[in-house]
């Protein structure tokens, strides 16, 4: 818990990151998000720092992905 320590910043940079990161492969191929976090959850076993992490936080990663979608439509390039 030394992460603890510090506040998340909840911010539409943050959620975007988050975007990023979950929805782009190893080898930075585009995967939805359920894939993505099932192809991480294979790559590192159950009882694994990275595997408890993501388990534990994947309905506010879900989110993060969610509420950028949201934004990409509510803002078009």
């Amino acid at each position: 818990m030394e992460l603890a320590a510090y506040d998340r910043e909840d911010s539409a940079v943050l959620d975007a990151l988050i975007f990023a990161d979950m929805t782009t492969g190893p080898a930075g191929q585009s995967f939805d998000f359920d894939v993505r976090i099932d192809e991480i959850l294979v790559r590192y076993e159950p009882g694994s720092e990275v595997h408890n992490a993501i388990s534990k936080a994947r309905p506010y990663l879900k989110g993060a992905v969610e509420r950028t979608r949201a934004r990409m439509v509510a803002q078009p390039m």
